[in-house]
């Protein structure tokens, strides 16, 4: 401290100074590092902190009941006779191939469009079976004119037995009364066997032209039925899912030109463990819910039943494991109800399958069924 009562440090800082009241009452600079600056300090009380745990637990517990409530909204408790089990729908898959081979003519269809049993989709060149089918309804044309000569033939040959036997009566009337000799009766008989003969063998001809007819038919009923079978039509109502071959491509026998999925075959595929899976049978009531139509219960019945376990060994010995074991079980929405609704419900879509695993349980009110909205096709 020097004389005058200022204090000075021996090093100055760089910090600039502050100004401190002196003993005179004068403003005098002092040195930062010297004399701390004086800030104010807030403690914070007990009282506050303790409300603010309270404020956050309040907070958390707001959520956790809303998720709750809103949890149970999506997710109804269930009877004890219901199971359940996540899926997707899906629907066969029908694969329109060739018969024969041969080049693809024209495409009626495309991806994504809605087909009817029996409608034409696609055509394939046939021009040279129809060459082959005029050869063959030529084919049929001479052999009916050949079955009409035959059948003439034997009409002829049918005349001249009668005339032969005519003049056997004569010839053996003659020779009985000495009119007559032997020898002429014995060509009167050779005449009638010839002719008896000949009229045989025309009648032989009518058969053989009758079947060289039926030949001759049969291979324009093949041609005929190569033509329509090269004429590709849908087999079941459903939507066209791929086109695979284009215009123009020369296919083998069974190539494939669309992939189409049957709507009238909808299905969803679920995973139930060993315990429910046990209590399903064959044509237990479902109900299936998609995430599309959350309020919609769809009408279903379970068509399949796994009789093997998967996702485990397949020894099992431990009841512990027997648990983990899981079976799959098919559900099939009633084929009445999807008519008109192929839009609606189409296959891709994610759900959950619920079944009546015990028959006397009712349904609650939320899965009973109902329609969802109307199709767009």
């Amino acid at each position: 401290m020097s004389e005058d009562g200022v204090l000075k440090d021996v090093a100055a800082p760089s910090v600039a100074p502050a100004e401190l009241p002196a003993a005179s009452g004068e403003l005098v600079p002092a040195r930062a590092s010297a004399v701390p600056a004086l800030l104010p300090r807030v403690r914070s009380s007990p009282g506050r902190w303790w409300l603010r745990v309270a404020l956050a637990l309040l907070v958390l517990g707001g959520g956790a009941g809303g998720a709750y409530y809103w949890w149970q909204r999506l997710h109804p408790a269930l009877p004890a006779g219901v199971v359940f089990g996540n899926g997707r729908l899906e629907a066969d898959e029908i694969n329109i191939d060739t018969k024969y081979a041969a080049r693809i003519g024209e495409i009626l269809a495309d991806e994504g469009d809605l087909v009817k049993a029996g409608q034409v989709v696609a055509r394939m060149d046939t021009r040279d079976l129809q060459a082959s089918l005029k050869r063959a309804e030529a084919s049929v044309r001479q052999a009916t004119r050949a079955v009409d000569e035959a059948k003439a033939n034997v009409v002829q040959q049918q005349t001249q037995v009668e005339l032969a036997k005519q003049e056997y009566d004569r010839a053996a009337y003659l020779v009985q009364r000495g009119f007559q000799t032997k020898e002429v009766l014995d060509q009167r008989v050779q005449q009638l066997n010839g002719a008896l003969a000949g009229l045989e063998a025309a009648a032989a001809r009518v058969i053989e032209s009758e079947h060289a007819l039926e030949a001759a038919t049969h291979d324009v009923e093949l041609y005929n039925v190569q033509i329509n079978d090269d004429t590709l039509v849908a087999p079941r109502d459903g939507r066209i899912q791929y086109r695979v071959a284009n215009l123009g491509e020369v296919l083998p026998a069974g190539g494939h030109v669309f992939a189409m999925l049957d709507t009238a075959y909808v299905y969803m595929d679920i995973y139930l463990p060993t315990r429910e899976a046990g209590k399903v049978r064959y044509g237990a009531d479902a109900r299936i819910v998609v995430d599309a139509y959350p309020q919609v219960a769809i009408p279903a019945k379970v068509i399949f039943i796994a009789t093997q376990a998967q996702f485990t060994p397949k020894t099992v010995e431990t009841t512990t494991e027997r648990e983990k074991l899981m079976f799959r079980v098919r559900v099939r929405i009633d084929a009445d109800w999807l008519r008109g609704r192929s839009d609606a419900v189409s296959s891709g879509l994610p759900g959950v399958a619920y079944v009546l695993a015990d028959a006397a349980t009712k349904w609650p009110s939320w899965l009973a069924a109902n329609a969802p909205p109307p199709s767009t096709q």
